[in-house]
């Protein structure tokens, strides 16, 4: 058994696709599909469940990557130590984070971080919080970043709080107040983040308790599209403020929303107990030391 079977077994598992794996690890993709058979025949256990549209682990598939994560990890870790802990400034971090909510102030930390650290990967990975959070779980991701309530699986440190807006059109007869309230969403067309989010259950909660039936229109996990369908004149739709504060007036407008309590909160999220790579140890290090993050 090889070191680099091991690591090419864990790239198949993260991107359920051989081919894209092969991309990742900048192999063919005979080479990767030879490695995974050699390892399969080695240990007399199929890993994978093969079909034209996907791959997935097998349970003996989901066995064989915790562990191989681990011995991944220790051997890199040992090189770590063999060429000097303070003088690493290499390696890669995997990050998962959903792609319709405002993350500025997590990406002016990434641009500093990156200043520091130019030689360092930073692979982001566009999912829903429910996926990230299993991604977390199954060691495929080194951080998550969604809003958090287990602390008995994760560990984190919260660096965003940005309330909800009211995103619609500047002809819309709720442009003239100043204020929206869950009741003024009576009659009207919503375009919500969809089930992945825990903000859909909390929106349709909150309209629920005000004795409104919300008429969703749209639901979905893309900003833009849900920028557009506002700008169609297809419904209203709740964002962070800071995603409002860049929209084009022209097209759509803002109004905040009177339920303070109704705020994105958004944490770097990291398994409890999982071994993080060096890199990952230097990013949260990093943002400790340079970012007022609280716990």
């Amino acid at each position: 058994m090889e070191i680099r079977h091991l690591e090419y077994f864990i790239e198949v598992a993260r991107h359920k696709s051989f081919s894209i794996a092969a991309e990742a690890t900048h192999t063919s993709q005979p080479s990767i599909s030879k490695a995974i058979k050699d390892l399969e025949a080695e240990l007399g256990k199929a890993l994978f469940y093969r079909s034209t549209k996907f791959v997935k682990l097998t349970d003996a598939g989901e066995l064989v990557l915790e562990q191989a994560q681990q011995i991944v990890a220790a051997f890199r870790n040992i090189n770590t130590q063999l060429e000097g802990l303070a003088k690493l400034q290499t390696g890669k971090i995997h990050i998962g984070l959903p792609p319709i909510t405002a993350v500025t102030t997590f990406s002016h930390m990434l641009g500093a971080f990156k200043n520091e650290y130019p030689k360092i990967q930073i692979q982001l990975f566009e999912y829903g919080p429910k996926k990230i959070e299993a991604s977390l779980e199954d060691g495929l991701l080194d951080f998550g970043i969604f809003t958090p309530e287990d602390k008995d699986l994760f560990e984190w440190i919260w660096f965003e709080q940005d309330p909800l807006s009211v995103i619609m059109h500047p002809n819309h007869p709720l442009a003239l107040k100043e204020c929206i309230d869950y009741k003024d969403f009576a009659g009207e067309q919503l375009i919500l983040y969809n089930s992945d989010y825990k903000l859909h259950d909390i929106i349709i909660a909150g309209c629920k308790k005000a004795g409104i039936n919300p008429e969703i229109a749209f639901e979905t996990s893309q900003r833009e599209l849900m920028t557009q369908m506002v700008a169609a004149k297809l419904g209203l739709a709740l964002l962070p403020t800071k995603i409002c504060e860049v929209l084009n007036p022209e097209t759509i407008i803002y109004r905040p929303f009177s339920d303070s309590n109704l705020c994105l909160q958004l944490a770097l999220i990291w398994k409890k107990g999982r071994y993080l790579p060096h890199a990952a140890q230097e990013l949260l290090t990093f943002l400790k030391e340079n970012y007022l993050l609280f716990n």
